[in-house]
C-alpha cells in the first residue's frame, strides 16, 4: 500500500505511518495540477492533506481509495466527487478540540484587556495605562455558544472555569444535555446571541449552516458585545459582520477569513481586518498546537493502519446512511468454494442490485451466514433453487422496513 502526504507534516508523521508497512511520498507543496500529476505518478492508495483541496480531477487522476484530511472538517475535499468514485473520506474529528477551545479564550480574554494594542505601544515606547485600564472583565459575563459538537464542549468548560454563565444552541442539544453541561439552552441562534455579552460559533460547514450567522443573528447581539469565530469564515454573512461593527460596536476576535491565502504563507487582504473598532485575528492557527497536531497524527495512523488490515476506513464521511436496499437475503451455507458466487449469480440472473453484503464465517470455518441487502425481492424460484442447492444450509428473504 502507497500513502502520498501533501502539506507540511512533522518528520515523525511520517515515520510513524511508515512503520505500520507502508510506502509513504511526501508531495508538501504539490496543488493544483500539480497534485494530480502527483497522483497520477504515485499510485498511492491513501492521500493525505490537511489544507489543500482536492478536487473532483485530482480524484479522478489515480487509484485513490481514501483521502483523509488531517483535521476536523472536510469542506477542501469535493466528497460528492470521491463518493461517486467509491473513494472514501475520512477526518480526525474531536482530535484539535483542546487547541481550538484555548485559542477561543485567548481571543476572548485578548479583546477584554485589548493585549494586542497594549503590546504595540509598549513596544513603539509609549506608557497607555489610563487608556488600558478600562476592561470589563469575563466573570460573571454571559457567554453564547453556537455548535457544542466537541469543540464546543470544550470551550464550554473554559468559560465555565472563568465564571462565565453559558447559554447555548445546537441541532443536537437537549435540555438533558445542556443540563449535564451546566448550560442554558437556547432555541436558536438568535436566542442565544440576544442572552449573551460574548458569542462565539462552532460550526462545522455545510449547506444549512453556510451564512448562518448573519443580520438577524448580529441584530439580537447587544451593542458593545463581542464576537468570536474560530470555525469556518463561510459561516458568517461577512456584509452582516462589518456592519454589526459599524453600528452597533460589536468587537471582534476571528481566526479564520473568507480570502485567506493557500499556502503557509502569503500576501493577505481582507476587508474585514481594516474595519474601525476593535478587531483581532490569528493566521488560521485554531488546530496549530503541538498537541494537537500529535493527536491528529496518531489519528491518521490509526486510520491508515484501520484500512491496510480490514478495509474498513475510521471516520469515513461519505458513508450511504441508508441505501436504497429493500429487501434483506440471509443464505446460511457451508463454507466452500463457490457458493456465494453461486448465489450472487442467481441475484444477477434475477436482474436485482446487490446494495451491500457481508459473510460472517462461523469457529471452524465450516459454516458461514452471508447477509445481502438487495434492491428488490428475489423471485420465488430463484429462492426455491438456492434452498435446493447441497451447500445452502438456509436461504430466507426477509422485506426492509
Amino acid at each position: 500500500m502507497k500513502v502520498l502526504m501533501v502539506d507540511q507534516f512533522a518528520e515523525s508523521t511520517r515515520r510513524a505511518i511508515a512503520a505500520i508497512g507502508v510506502e509513504v511520498e511526501w508531495k508538501a507543496t504539490a496543488k493544483d495540477d500539480e497534485l494530480v500529476a502527483a497522483i497520477a505518478a504515485s499510485g498511492a492508495d491513501v492521500l493525505v492533506v490537511r489544507s489543500t483541496k482536492v478536487s473532483a480531477k485530482a480524484l479522478c487522476a489515480g487509484t485513490l481509495g481514501v483521502v483523509i484530511r488531517a483535521g476536523a472538517g472536510v469542506n477542501t475535499i469535493d466528497v460528492e466527487a470521491a463518493s461517486a468514485r467509491g473513494i472514501f473520506v475520512s477526518n480526525c474529528p474531536g482530535r484539535n478540540s483542546v487547541a481550538v477551545a484555548e485559542l477561543t479564550m485567548a481571543l476572548l480574554l485578548a479583546l477584554d484587556r485589548r493585549i494586542p494594542d497594549n503590546v504595540a505601544d509598549l513596544r513603539a515606547g509609549k506608557w497607555a495605562k489610563g487608556e488600558y485600564g478600562k476592561a470589563r472583565g469575563v466573570f460573571g459575563r454571559t457567554l453564547g455558544v453556537v455548535g457544542v459538537g466537541s469543540i464546543g464542549c470544550e470551550v464550554v468548560l473554559r468559560a465555565r472555569a472563568f465564571g462565565m454563565p453559558v447559554v447555548a444552541w445546537s441541532r443536537s442539544l437537549t435540555d438533558e444535555r445542556a443540563a449535564g453541561l451546566g448550560v442554558q439552552r437556547a432555541e436558536s441562534p438568535e436566542a442565544v446571541a440576544a442572552a449573551s455579552d460574548a458569542l462565539t460559533v462552532h460550526l462545522a460547514l455545510t449547506p444549512e449552516t453556510k451564512g448562518r450567522i448573519g443580520a438577524s443573528v448580529f441584530s439580537a447581539m447587544r451593542a458593545g458585545s463581542t464576537f468570536i469565530n474560530t470555525s469556518r469564515a463561510e459561516v458568517v454573512e461577512g456584509a452582516a459582520l462589518a456592519a454589526a461593527v459599524r453600528e452597533k460596536g460589536i468587537r471582534v476576535g476571528l481566526d479564520v477569513f473568507a480570502r485567506e491565502p493557500a499556502g503557509a504563507a502569503g500576501a493577505f487582504e481582507d476587508d474585514v481586518v481594516k474595519l474601525a473598532g476593535v478587531v483581532y485575528g490569528t493566521h488560521h492557527i485554531g488546530a496549530s498546537t503541538e498537541q494537537a497536531q500529535d493527536a491528529i497524527a496518531d489519528e491518521v495512523v490509526r486510520i491508515i493502519r484501520a484500512y491496510k488490515e480490514t478495509g474498513k476506513v475510521p471516520n469515513a464521511v461519505n458513508l450511504c446512511r441508508r441505501s436504497p436496499a429493500t429487501h434483506l437475503l440471509a443464505v446460511r451455507h457451508l463454507d466452500r468454494p463457490g457458493v456465494l458466487a453461486g448465489v450472487l449469480d442467481t441475484i444477477r440472473a434475477s436482474g436485482i442490485n446487490v446494495q451491500e453484503m457481508e459473510n460472517v464465517v462461523f469457529d471452524g470455518a465450516k459454516a458461514a451466514v452471508a447477509r445481502i441487502r438487495m434492491e428488490g425481492a428475489l423471485p420465488g424460484g430463484a429462492l426455491a433453487a438456492l434452498r435446493a442447492n447441497a451447500d445452502i444450509i438456509e436461504a430466507s428473504l426477509i422485506e426492509l422496513r
